[in-house]
């Protein structure tokens, strides 16, 4: 977290660089922070207005607050949901989902088959039954003959007539299959019968198809995963993000030193840092949030610490060794963060699909010397 801030203060303009350099600078410090975020090049914005799923944007206002900070690190399971909408364009009871934006590393935790099941059709005779067993089929391809029917039963349940509304289903175990052996991917049936198994004609329930019914309603495969990406350990003294940066890095991040020399810093504490996605080009894929304030760690952390710098005991002991001169080289303590926050992103990848991602170690929540 803290090299990114470093690459966010790389995008203000530096002192004394030709146009070229400024440029330059600029386009190094975006790529860097897309490799902070995870992403080797900012997706392409929706060929077309596009409403994200519901149920990711109520997600992530539950995982985060306005600014993207997470509420909870507990709620997720995994760093990453991923969805996907169906792409069999209207046949009634098959559903296609492509995964192919979906990484070889990431460790597939939970996947979820949601349908929106639509109110009952309205029937002239007597209602037979209040219930119906609605099971998933995982369709199975041709290099699996022993299967009977050439499909597996993935989940069944019971469901009201009386109502509607979303349905989940866990399919876990078919989805790490194709993503394992993309070929496998032949799609999923799904069957509505009575309560015993007996077939029902015509079937009393359906679900909202991809084509035929409201963007809100479409079939929907969510994933959680997790990519394996964790955040660094707090800084230790020196490391550069606090006040301790290298003498060459000085001049352009705390100004010139006529006008805000060394000795004037103030105690070390919190400072804003904005990251503005719509300012650095990123807010035509970016969903939520439209920024967030990271935060930074800045002032002097003179002898004798207080309390209320938060020093760690080895700080305490550097600033009594630094006063006393006891040894050579040894400088005083830094400002960095002590303690840091997750934030969430809710974007759209390479294929449109919508994304909930978890980064960690991404605002500053206090500062200490260390």
């Amino acid at each position: 977290m803290l090299g990114a801030v470093l690459l966010l203060l790389a995008l203000a303009k530096p002192v004394c660089l030709s146009p070229e350099s400024m440029v330059s600078r600029r386009a190094e410090a975006l790529k860097r922070l897309l490799e902070v975020f995870g992403i080797e090049d900012p997706p392409p914005p929706p060929s077309h207005f596009k409403q994200p799923p519901q149920y990711m944007v109520d997600l992530f206002n539950t995982v985060a607050n306005a600014d993207g900070v997470t509420k909870n690190p507990d709620i997720l399971e995994g760093n990453t949901v991923r969805s996907f909408l169906d792409k069999t364009h209207g046949e009634k009871m098959r559903f296609f989902f492509i995964l192919s934006s979906v990484a070889k590393n990431e460790k597939i935790l939970t996947a979820e088959l949601h349908l929106f099941r639509l109110w009952p059709r309205a029937t002239n005779g007597p209602k037979r039954h209040h219930l119906c067993q609605v099971s998933i089929y995982q369709v199975l391809g041709k290099n699996q003959p022993d299967v009977p029917g050439g499909k597996k039963l993935l989940a069944a349940r019971l469901v009201s007539l009386q109502d509607s509304g979303w349905e989940v289903f866990a399919i876990t175990q078919a989805v790490r299959d194709w993503v394992e052996d993309e070929s496998s991917n032949q799609g999923l049936l799904v069957t509505v019968q009575g309560p015993g198994g007996s077939p029902l004609d015509p079937p009393p329930l359906q679900f909202a198809s991809g084509e035929d019914h409201h963007e809100s309603k479409k079939p929907m495969l969510v994933l959680f995963t997790d990519d394996g990406r964790r955040g660094a350990s707090l800084p230790m003294t020196g490391f550069p993000g606090g006040s301790c940066l290298p003498p060459a890095l000085l001049p352009w991040l705390t100004g010139p030193r006529s006008t805000r020399s060394l000795d004037r810093i103030q105690p070390c504490q919190r400072h804003p840092l904005s990251v503005d996605f719509e300012e650095i080009g990123w807010s035509g894929w970016i969903i939520s949030p439209r920024g967030y304030n990271a935060y930074h760690c800045k002032g002097s952390c003179p002898f004798p610490l207080g309390e209320n710098m938060r020093p760690t005991n080895h700080a305490t002991v550097q600033s009594i060794i630094n006063a006393l001169k006891l040894s050579e080289g040894v400088s005083s303590p830094c400002c960095v963060p002590d303690k840091l926050y997750s934030i969430n992103l809710l974007y759209f990848d390479d294929d449109e699909n919508v994304v909930l991602k978890q980064y960690d170690d991404m605002v500053a929540g206090s500062c200490g010397c260390h």
